[in-house]
């Protein structure tokens, strides 16, 4: 029954445009992942695709994909884990994806209750150049959320996952799209261990 029914909820939301995704499983296990970024080419979105992808494979896991701009705070608040990724600009996260941080006090208002504490946080980035500030980027995201008391996480790479996207490697590859599902995994496999044992 349940299945019939996280089926018919992910096509309704296919339909809705939500970006809401279902993979059936234990319902008293379920959690719900946010990814979320900001893309102009199209590369950091396609990384965000396969993020969620990878999130898809765990079980129970209710995946919701959006750009930044989109994210409402039942998505922020309602999310056990969430995925952040943004291109490199000058060496940092993208101007749209910190002010998404901004809004977390200025419109959500995270603070002073830390809502967004002891849930799971990521991060993924893309740069045009091998040493293009792409660590930098995922430290910037993560220092946001650790400052916002969540527990980070990464996979896919050291501090998350990451794609060079210009000269020797236009585009993402096969591997950087496998390392974006593996980083999308962890995620959705912490966030379930860590509600189990808070719900125990």
């Amino acid at each position: 029954m349940y299945r019939v029914v996280s089926i018919f909820i992910a096509m309704m939301g296919a339909v809705a445009g939500t970006g809401v995704s279902v993979n059936a499983g234990d319902t008293d296990r379920a959690v719900q992942v946010l990814v979320t970024y900001h893309s102009v080419s199209g590369n950091t979105e396609k990384m965000a695709e396969a993020v969620a992808a990878g999130a898809r494979t765990v079980s129970g896991a209710h995946v919701v994909i959006k750009r930044v701009e989109q994210v409402v705070a039942e998505d922020l608040f309602g999310s056990d884990a969430i995925v952040v990724g943004s291109p490199v600009y000058w060496s940092n996260m993208a101007g749209e994806v910190k002010t998404f941080f901004d809004n977390w006090q200025f419109k959500f208002g995270v603070f002073p209750d830390f809502k967004m504490k002891n849930k799971v946080g990521a991060a993924f980035a893309t740069g045009g150049q091998v040493s293009s500030g792409k660590e930098v980027t995922m430290l910037s995201i993560l220092a946001a959320m650790l400052g916002n008391y969540m527990i980070v996480v990464s996979g896919g790479g050291a501090f998350g996952a990451s794609a060079t996207t210009e000269g020797d490697s236009p585009g993402i590859d096969d591997q950087e799209l496998t390392n974006a599902r593996a980083l999308g995994t962890r995620v959705a496999e912490i966030a379930k261990t860590i509600k189990a044992g808070l719900r125990d």
